[in-house]
């Protein structure tokens, strides 16, 4: 059955979104998830109206996206966007809430003709980041005064001609070495990774610019090739960048121990201020000045008193001449004192020494000597009589059982050969057997020519 109160309840409970929250959410939740991306594709419906900003569509052969990209991001543009015209943007993901419509917000946009170049960055800038090419940690710190400073650029370029003027403004006494190369075209890369290698062997100057002027990606595709990214990090010196004008970036930039916006910012990066360095000369002047001063006077001061101090040397002498004479007298009483206690000591050893003589000992153990030599000769000689006595009697006993007593008296032992069988009877004998007989005195061999029964 139908619940009115029932009904109105469930409805109390749900969370109903207003238009306007839901477009909200929507954006947000595009825009938060959302990196900025690349996109590639073809302008139309192109509207300038008059606040600056650019509205259109971008579409491939399959779809389409609206656009919208702002007054100050507009200005930033080198080239006249028109209907037609196939572009690669830099985007934010977002929504439109006023009608609720997808749509990109471009923050850059170039022309297609620099897109596989751009992809072509990105990739080596991603790949040369996992490897810690741009690692802070691998930096080295600029010097804050070089003995020389080297310039990698082509040796007709503005670039040079900015950087030099620069430092002769800032610095003149530096001097300045310059590895000629050329900045753009084929082989370019290589040359200027050559350079640096060279610039490294050499070791002739304490920081390197390298550097070239403005203009488009593709003019400066030399310093975001692989090998020139490499010659930079390798290089024992550190180094400088500065490429194009302040907007452009490249690898170089990346890897370089520190990027300067312009060539000439570079050089004023690499050099020190001359104004500076001698108001700083001054400053160092006008303390050291100071600080002698008042070691003059601090000395001036410890002099004086040093010489209120001094005493006469005759008076110095006389002093010493009267300290010698009462060390000396107190030497002879310690030598005397010294002497009465040693022979003191002496006398005590001595008589110790009398009273522990050993010869009363030596006389008793000469004594004891004799008296045990006489009584291990006694024992000596019961001993070797009693076992005379029992040799003679255990030989006669032997002499009586042992075999070769009975072979004396004639007899003899037989064996059979091959074998040496004890021969006990004439069972086990054939007539031809080999026998060898043990006499009393030798051995013989005998024939069995017949066996006899008892």
């Amino acid at each position: 059955m139908f619940d009115p109160m029932e009904n109105l309840a469930a409805l109390s409970l749900r969370e109903v979104y207003t238009v306007s929250r839901l477009n909200q959410e929507a954006r947000e939740l595009l825009e938060e998830n959302f990196p900025l991306i690349w996109v590639e594709g073809e302008l139309s419906n192109l509207a300038r109206p008059s606040s600056g900003h650019l509205y259109f569509s971008l579409k491939d052969s399959q779809a389409q996206v609206r656009c919208a990209m702002f007054r100050q991001r507009n200005m930033q543009l080198g080239f006249a966007p028109e209907n037609g015209m196939q572009v690669l943007m830099r985007v934010r993901v977002s929504l439109y809430e006023g009608r609720g419509e997808f749509q990109l917000i471009a923050e850059h946009m170039e022309e297609a003709g620099d897109g596989a170049l751009r992809r072509a960055f990105e990739a080596l800038k991603q790949r040369l980041a996992a490897e810690g090419l741009f690692d802070s940690a691998h930096k080295k710190p600029l010097p804050a005064l070089p003995a020389a400073i080297g310039v990698i650029t082509s040796p007709t370029g503005a670039a040079l001609r900015d950087i030099l003027s620069c430092l002769k403004r800032r610095f003149p006494g530096i001097p300045v070495i310059i590895y000629p190369v050329p900045v753009q075209g084929a082989g370019a890369a290589d040359k200027i990774a050559q350079a640096l290698r060279q610039a490294a062997s050499r070791a002739e100057c304490d920081v390197l610019i390298i550097a070239r002027g403005g203009g488009s990606l593709e003019d400066l595709w030399a310093f975001n090739e692989e090998v020139v990214a490499r010659a930079i990090y390798a290089c024992s010196i550190p180094v400088v960048a500065g490429i194009g004008h302040e907007i452009d970036f490249t690898i170089a930039d990346l890897v370089a121990d520190q990027r300067a916006a312009t060539p000439t910012a570079a050089a004023e990066l690499v050099s020190p201020d001359r104004a500076e360095w001698q108001a700083v000369l001054a400053r160092l002047h006008k303390r050291l000045v100071m600080l002698m001063q008042g070691t003059l006077s601090h000395r001036q001061q410890a002099l004086s008193l040093t010489g209120k101090r001094l005493q006469h040397p005759g008076q110095r002498l006389r002093h010493q001449a009267q300290r010698l004479d009462e060390i000396e007298q107190r030497l002879l009483r310690a030598q005397r004192s010294l002497y009465r206690h040693q022979a003191g000591h002496i006398a005590q050893l001595a008589a110790r020494l009398r009273g522990s003589t050993p010869a009363p000992r030596l006389r008793e153990l000469a004594v004891l000597r004799e008296n045990l030599t006489r009584r291990l000769h006694g024992a000596l000689n019961g001993t070797l009589a009693k076992g005379r006595a029992q040799l003679e009697a255990v030989s006669r006993a032997l002499d009586a059982v042992s075999p070769l007593a009975t072979l004396g008296r004639g007899y003899a032992i037989l064996y059979q050969l091959p074998q040496r069988k004890l021969v006990r009877s004439t069972q086990g004998l054939s007539q031809g057997d080999r026998i060898e007989a043990r006499l009393g005195q030798g051995k013989a061999l005998l024939n069995v020519d017949k066996l006899l029964d008892d």
